[in-house]
């Protein structure tokens, strides 16, 4: 009994110590295609993007060791991932919030794109078409220069819509996004300007900045003139959406005014601005 009791705690001792040994012998090295997320605002909203970065490394990348016209993870190891916190239209499709792998089928003129509703994936391996939610094509655009890691990023965002690239070796496309926001960023403006602290500067530049109702935009500024009398912003953008709805000349008059009021409070920043509508609308061919 002792020997088998002496035997059996030599072996938990070996046991632990074999252990030990191995996680000590496992060194902590670099992951060969390093892991990157980018996290970019659109809209009221997010898009957060998380994917591995593989590098060229000499090897013939498109049409060599990833074929044409099979199913790509678009990067290694996991499947990209790509995240919506609102409902966006992505190249014409109505994506609702939520969380796809990212795939593509790569071709020498054009590409498809899938997102797939079945995330966590490694590689493509498990990758079933009957989960896509959608798919599209996109054109291939030839780089001038080298890309040697594969890169995602963000590109043209504006308020309303951003290009997604992916670019590798030679070879890059974009992934054209719309926000899907615009109806309730403008009802909840109109139900603001209903109530006593009416928010002028934001709601004016909304309208004007996208394309909105002009003549609306105008009397907000107006009343807010009425507010803020010396306040050279509220001229700025009177100015600038008289001119753009074709009147030069009142538009000159209210620049002239906003260059006066920020000459008098030494804002020189709205002088330049102010100074800006006006060489428009005086000289608009030398834009």
């Amino acid at each position: 009994m002792k020997n088998i009791r002496a035997y059996l705690f030599a072996l938990i001792l070996f046991t632990c110590f074999n252990t030990q040994t191995q996680a000590q012998e496992q060194p902590r090295i670099p992951e060969a295609s390093s892991t990157q997320t980018i996290v970019q605002d659109f809209g009221l909203g997010k898009i957060t993007l998380t994917y591995s970065r593989p590098n060229v490394r000499g090897r013939k990348i498109f049409g060599g060791i990833q074929p044409y016209g099979e199913v790509w993870r678009t990067g290694a190891n996991w499947a990209t991932t790509i995240t919506f916190s609102e409902e966006t239209t992505v190249e014409g499709n109505k994506v609702p919030a939520g969380t796809y792998s990212l795939f593509t089928i790569p071709g020498e003129k054009e590409w498809t794109v899938i997102l797939n509703n079945t995330v966590k994936q490694w590689g493509a391996y498990t990758y079933k078409e009957s989960e896509d939610l959608v798919r599209f094509k996109v054109p291939s655009i030839a780089l001038k220069e080298k890309r040697e890691t594969f890169t995602v990023a963000f590109a043209n965002v504006t308020t309303k819509t951003a290009e997604l690239y992916l670019l590798w070796d030679y070879t890059a496309i974009a992934i054209k996004m719309t926000t899907n926001d615009d109806a309730k960023i403008v009802a909840n403006i109109e139900q603001l300007m209903k109530g006593s602290k009416k928010p002028y500067f934001n709601a004016i530049q909304y309208f004007y900045e996208n394309g909105h109702d002009l003549d609306k935009a105008l009397a907000w500024a107006k009343e807010a003139e009425k507010d803020e009398p010396k306040a050279p912003w509220f001229k700025l953008w009177k100015a600038r959406i008289l001119l753009k709805q074709g009147k030069k000349k009142e538009a000159i008059t209210a620049a002239q005014e906003g260059v006066a009021l920020a000459k008098s409070s030494d804002d020189d920043e709205y002088v330049r601005l102010n100074e800006g509508v006006l060489a428009q609308a005086m000289y608009p061919d030398n834009k």
